[in-house]
């Protein structure tokens, strides 16, 4: 009687040791869900940092023509009407440029 007994009890606790370090909801398991949350919320804070630029610039492109102004002259190169373009070019740079042609 005891043996059985005893068998049981190690064949439970043989369960249990399973169940808590490699079955569904191990610690390991516990563990690695643990490691994605903290990835996850270190992604999640990247994007909601820029999602917060982006809204920026949106308000201020719905706020005004400067902004819309100052991305055609800087992005496009563009000029007003009545505005003059000068483009300067340094001479070494453009001599090193024909020289490595």
């Amino acid at each position: 009687m005891m043996r059985w007994l005893l068998g049981a009890l190690v064949l439970l606790l043989l369960v249990l040791q399973y169940r808590l370090w490699i079955a569904e909801g191990s610690l390991a398991e516990q563990h690695r869900l643990e490691q994605q949350v903290v990835e996850q919320e270190a992604v999640n804070a990247e994007l909601r940092a820029r999602n917060a630029v982006l809204e920026r610039e949106v308000l201020e492109l719905q706020n005004g023509t400067a902004v819309v102004e100052q991305r055609a002259r800087e992005e496009l190169n563009l000029v007003r009407e009545d505005e003059v373009f000068y483009q300067f070019v340094d001479k070494d740079a453009s001599e090193a440029k024909d020289s490595q042609q």
